[in-house]
Parts: C-alpha cells; structure tokens; sequence
C-alpha cells in the first residue's frame, strides 16, 4: 500500500532480471524469517532472557563483519568496548552450562542479515517489499497445510489475540524498515553496538515482567555489557 502511494514500483521490473540481486534477497529474507521464527518461540517458552542473550552477541558479530568483510576501522576503545562485550558473552556462555544454541542462533542469522541489508540495491521499504513478496509464497503455502490439518492456531484464537496477532506485523515491520535504512547511513560497527539497546529491553521485560530466572552471575555478565557500551559511547 505504502509503495502504490508512494508509486514506486518501477524498481521491480529491473529486479527481476537479476538473478543475483533476488537470490540475495531471498537468503536476507530466509535469514530474517528464520531469526524471527526462533525469537517468538523463545518468547512463548519462557526463554526470554536467552533470545535476549542472542541479541547482545549479535552486534559483536556485525562488528566482526564489519571489520573483516567491510574493512571498516575501529579506534583502541572501539576495541576495548568489543573485547568488555565478547568476554562478557564468553562468561555468560560458560556460566550457562550448556551451548547456548538460542542465542548463537538468533546472533548469526540477524547478523549476517544486517550484513545483507547494507549491500543491498534497494533502498529500505523496496528491500522489505522484495523480501515479503519471495517470502509469500512459502508462507502461504504452510498455512494452507496448517488450515487443511486443523492446526491453524490464528483460526482458533479469540478475536483479541487475532487483533493483536494482525497488529503484530506492522510493530515488526516499520523497525525493520528503520534498521535497513539506517544500515546503509551508517558504519556497521556502530549499528552493531547500537543494537543494545533493543537486547536490553527484552531482558528487562524478562525479569521483571514475565519473572524468568536471572541471577548474580548473569547479572554480572550484562553489567559488563552495559559498560562496554558506555565506553564505546565515549
């Protein structure tokens, strides 16, 4: 709707035939989903903090593309920042126990998907637009499947979830409009870091809303992030 009043369409037909520019779309649009799908399972499991931990790892890995694919340059507290951050992780991960597979999961995918967006051809409402349309026929698809085995949980809601259900896509859609755009404004090393900010938000909303469990030890862990952000600020 956004793009037909706004009568920007023309660009389609030049994507079309680049194989290339679809095929890259299409793996950022798979990479998105996949993040997306694994974070609202996390959420309804109780795993909030977890796929918050995804978040804080993620941009130490936008750093890390960034640096090495990018060639982009960080200064001596840039990289102290990153390093408070990544042992922060590192404790955080051993502190677990166990490989945090959520999170590595949720970092690499959005990760490299921001990787994606700041390469892209297309601005930011054309590239989100690319990526619903290659998307569409696959979600459809399993819709239709669920519809037929009576598994369709959207059919079976109360007419309030199905609202809020609906709601849910443009509160999904327009940060992401923002992060493509902002992605190719600005250096990724420092919309990486950047990213905190969201990670923060859902591990607060975790532990004091949904109560999920976080101790001493973690607590320690995301201090240390909290003041790697402060220094690379600086």
């Amino acid at each position: 709707a956004v793009l037909s009043w706004k009568r920007q369409w023309a660009w389609l037909g030049a994507v079309v035939r680049k194989p290339r520019v679809l095929l890259g779309f299409l793996v950022s649009a798979l990479l998105l989903s996949g993040n997306w799908v694994l974070y609202v399972w996390a959420v309804n499991s109780d795993r909030i903090v977890d796929a918050s931990l995804g978040y804080f790892m993620s941009p130490l890995v936008s750093v890390l593309l960034g640096y090495v694919i990018l060639k982009e340059k960080l200064r001596p507290l840039q990289w102290l920042a990153v390093f408070m951050a990544l042992g922060a992780v590192l404790w955080l991960t051993w502190i677990n126990g166990a490989l945090p597979w959520i999170g590595l999961t949720i970092a690499a995918t959005f990760g490299i998907y921001g990787l994606l967006r700041k390469i892209a051809h297309l601005g930011a409402l054309e590239g989100l637009a690319l990526e619903t349309i290659l998307l569409a026929p696959l979600v459809l698809t399993i819709l239709a499947v669920t519809v037929l085995n009576g598994d369709n949980g959207f059919l079976q809601a109360s007419p309030t979830s199905q609202i809020l259900l609906v709601l849910s896509g443009p509160v999904t859609a327009i940060p992401l409009l923002m992060f493509a755009r902002a992605a190719r404004r600005i250096p990724l090393s420092l919309l990486g870091l950047l990213q905190y900010i969201s990670p923060t938000m859902q591990l607060l909303t975790g532990v004091f809303i949904y109560d999920e469990p976080f101790d001493g030890a973690r607590l320690t862990g995301f201090v240390v992030i909290w003041v790697a952000l402060a220094v690379y600020s600086v």
